[in-house]
């Protein structure tokens, strides 16, 4: 037997070590993901099996038990076997906290006592695994990795799965939904419904703004009066235009040098963001092209991709030249003029920061010195999409080692009878950075900050021609793509009113992490409380209900500065500014202080029932505008409308059906029948827009015979809004269901909420 083994994290990661390092350290076994789920809390406390609001905190943690599905059960056998003989166990899991839990939590659960030495590799040649073995060092040394690990899990499940019972009990008494509640998911639907609801209520304001051509001797530009409280009204618009008609005067020019640093590198939220609106990717697609950049068979070019920072460690820069010459032998590359030597920026601002790595368990996503030689060959395997998404992170590694892009900024300005005109440009002077990026303009120089001023004179004369008013109106703000919404995720601080928590929380992390983020807004989507419009991400009416019923019931639930201020005391554990169970602790603390609330308000009598908003009423559905007129215009014609018919889709549908003419009334009466059948009413644009917004949202096909007529169409609408579930019969039915008063979900579903906010989960805010 052997007498030292090594774990890896999967199958593949097996398969790289054992080709990098032989059996030198022994057998070479994969996990599959985590083997070991937490305990559910019945397991623990069996009163516990019967929901109610209460803290399920057991004393000390939850127990680990064998983890089902795929292959765990034989791997787990594989592992538990070899640990009876081994004297050393060398983890190789994945490099950060989650690889730390996976691998340690085997040991932990079998109480493991040999020796036992850390491998971390952030990148996946064989080069890179031979030297982290070389460079292993004693687990222990990763205690704190593990604590933070084992925190967040356990205050997850016990957040997690209290608030669900509490809220399920106290809001939607007497049925089989369940009202779930996500430490992450839940905030992260409210930013969205947040969002969509401003702009919904958004109400434009129309302004003016006044455009002028400058003559000066050296040529003619456009100025414009732009004041910052904006005009209102048209006729001071008009004053100023009489004003500014023939004036001349002596024009303000100020000219500086100024200069601007390159971008950071990339960590995988940023390249999630830049895909999301440059490619249109999923953040989970970014994150499935890097990954098989970095350990596809052939590949392996970058390093690790669920990066969580934007620095790089003073270690790596010995291998700068190397990654340069690498890059630059390939053509898309070989123009880009990077200096000799590169210039290498440290500290907060710069490329190199260790401090900035504090805490982070891997370094900002680059490409991988140990492959960078055979760039050419492997170029030939990569798909479309995987050579878009390493030019992203090649660019950017050149570019942050290049000069700063150097710019000559003019602004003139001109006071035309009390109101100030102004125009400004920039000259580049050297591009430096930005020739790494030759076909990318930022938002700064386009419009009139884009144009070329001719040579300008401090004090010269500018005869103002020509001035006109521009009708403008204000934005709403736009909505979230996945990319965007990643980021709002990750700078959660935004959200946070207090300005001395709001400067702590920038230091965080924001809600979430990297390798789960993804998979949150993914989970949110097939429950239907989000789906996608085009490139953008929105509330599903499902979803804006349950944010609406949450936030009525306690804000806090749906506040991601609350999170953040959690994630932030998670985090604090990997640094040792907090214990793992102080932490576990405060995020408890909170939670409790959620329940008494929540039950404070039940016994009130205070707090609105979920059945309305989940569509047992009018809350449901708004009907459409076309429905709105229609059912108007019946009003005005002196027919009784039903209360809720305004708020009320179901309601409108209703009345529309008992009282508008029936189909092919009309055609009747002014041409009579054709073989005496009437000729059914077409498909409006009102139901076929909403036909798209559900098959969009569940990932449907309209079918053809759907499309024939408005009945068809209208039939085919109301069975695919229908949100009951269809599965197996034991299964509890989602929101607008209804079921026996004393059932409650099977103990399998209920186990998968505890995980709701963990990656590869299919568990759902509701449970499911």
């Amino acid at each position: 037997m052997p007498s030292q083994i090594v774990i890896t994290e999967k199958t593949s990661q097996a398969k790289d070590v054992r080709a990098a390092v032989g059996s030198r350290y022994g057998d070479i076994l994969p996990a599959e993901g985590h083997l070991f789920d937490l305990l559910e809390p019945e397991d623990v406390v069996p009163a516990w099996k019967r929901w109610s609001p209460i803290l399920l905190r057991p004393e000390g943690l939850y127990d680990t038990r064998p983890a089902e599905g795929g292959n765990k059960a034989a791997k787990l056998k594989a592992i538990r076997e070899a640990l009876r003989t081994a004297k050393r166990v060398w983890l190789a899991t994945d490099c950060d906290r989650e690889g730390q839990l996976i691998g340690q939590e085997i040991l932990e659960h079998y109480k493991y006592r040999g020796e036992v030495m850390r491998v971390l590799f952030t990148a996946q040649d064989s080069q890179t695994i031979r030297d982290s073995f070389g460079q292993a060092k004693p687990n222990a040394e990763y205690a704190r990795l593990y604590a933070a690990a084992v925190a967040r899990r356990q205050a997850d499940q016990i957040y997690n799965l209290s608030l669900t019972r509490t809220a399920t009990v106290i809001l939607d008494p007497g049925t089989r939904r369940v009202i779930g509640v996500g430490r992450v998911k839940t905030p992260t639907l409210a930013i969205v419904c947040k969002r969509e609801l401003e702009i919904r209520n958004f109400v434009p304001l129309a302004y003016f703004e006044v455009v002028a051509t400058a003559k000066v001797a050296g040529g003619q530009f456009q100025m414009r009066h732009a004041p910052q409280d904006r005009i209102v009204r048209r006729e001071i618009a008009e004053d100023v235009i009489k004003a500014a008609e023939g004036f001349e005067g002596a024009l303000a020019v100020r000219v500086e040098d100024k200069r601007q640093g390159p971008p950071k590198l990339h960590d995988l939220p940023s390249l999630q963001k830049l895909c999301g609106s440059r490619f249109g990717w999923s953040a989970s697609k970014t994150l499935e092209v890097a990954q098989e950049l970095y350990d596809g068979q052939g590949k392996k070019i970058i390093t690790y991709p669920r990066a969580e920072v934007r620095y790089l460690p003073a270690s790596l820069i010995s291998d700068v030249p190397r990654i340069v010459t690498g890059l630059r032998v390939g053509q898309s590359f070989s123009t880009i003029p990077v200096p000799e030597p590169p210039v290498i920026r440290k500290g907060a601002s710069g490329t190199v920061y260790d401090k900035g790595l504090e805490g982070a368990s891997h370094h900002a996503v680059i490409p991988n010195v140990n492959t960078i030689d055979k760039l050419p060959e492997v170029w030939l395997r990569l798909t479309s999409d995987e050579k878009k998404l390493f030019d992203v992170i090649a660019r950017a590694f050149l570019a942050a080692l290049m000069p700063d892009f150097r710019y000559r900024q003019t602004t003139a300005t001109l006071d035309v009878r009390g109101f100030e005109f102004r125009a400004s440009g920039r000259q580049p002077i050297d591009l430096g950075w930005r020739a790494a990026f030759p076909e990318w303009q930022p938002a700064d120089e386009k419009g009139d900050e884009a144009q070329l001023l001719p040579p300008l004179r401090n004090g010269e004369t500018a005869q103002l021609q020509d001035p006109k008013v521009e009708d403008k109106e204000t934005r709403p703000p736009p909505r979230y793509n996945e990319g965007t919404l990643i980021e709002a995720m990750q700078n959660a601080w935004r959200f946070v009113d207090d300005d001395v928590l709001r400067e702590r929380l920038k230091e965080a992390k924001g809600i979430g992490t990297p390798a789960t983020r993804a998979e949150i807004i993914g989970g949110l989507k097939r429950q239907n409380f989000l789906m996608t419009q085009g490139k953008h991400i929105v509330p599903t009416e499902t979803g804006l209900a349950l944010f609406g019923i949450l936030k009525q019931a306690d804000p806090a639930l749906v506040d991601p500065g609350v999170t953040a201020q959690l994630e932030c005391l998670l985090d604090d554990v990997v640094v040792g500014k907090q214990e793992m169970v102080g932490a576990i602790d405060a995020v408890c603390d909170v939670a409790l202080r959620i329940i008494g609330k929540l039950k404070e308000g039940g016994a009130a009598g205070g707090l609105p029932s979920w059945g309305a908003a989940a569509g047992e009423g009018p809350r449901a559905y708004p009907p459409t505008p076309a429905m709105k007129r229609f059912a108007g215009s019946l009003v005005r014609q002196g027919i009784k409308a039903p209360a809720g018919y305004k708020t009320s889709i179901s309601i409108c549908r209703k009345f529309l059906n008992e009282h508008a003419p029936k189909k092919g009334e009309k055609a009747d009466k002014a041409d009579g029948e054709t073989n005496g059948k009437p000729e059914p009413k077409p498909v409006s644009k009102a139901q076929l827009s909403y036909a798209r917004k559900i098959a969009q949202g569940k990932g449907l096909v309209i079918p053809d015979e759907a499309k024939a007529s408005s009945a068809a169409m209208s039939e085919w609408i109301d069975l695919n809004r229908d949100r009951k579930r269809r599965g197996r019969k034991m299964a509890y039915k989602s929101y607008g269901s209804s079921a026996p008063r004393s059932a409650r979900p099977t103990r399998r579903l209920r186990s998968r909420e505890a995980n709701a906010d963990s990656p590869g989960s299919q568990a759902s805010l509701e449970g499911s």
